[in-house]
């Protein structure tokens, strides 16, 4: 471990943000696949996972 990384992770470890929401009209409703709503939902997945990894770094948070 180097002197700027602690148990807690590395100095520079932001709390990750959620993906912005596709706006209605970036879906043209012909049922594509993958949907912009199916990339959304997995961008969201993505995101809970890398949050609940990033309390664990840092559970005063």
């Amino acid at each position: 471990m180097s002197d700027t990384d602690t148990p807690a992770g590395p100095p520079d470890d932001p709390r990750p943000q959620p993906p912005p929401a596709p706006d209605p009209s970036e879906c043209c409703g012909d049922g594509c696949a993958p949907c912009i709503y199916d990339t959304y939902d997995e961008a969201v997945a993505y995101y809970r996972s890398a949050l609940a990894a990033w309390k664990a770094r840092h559970p005063e948070a």
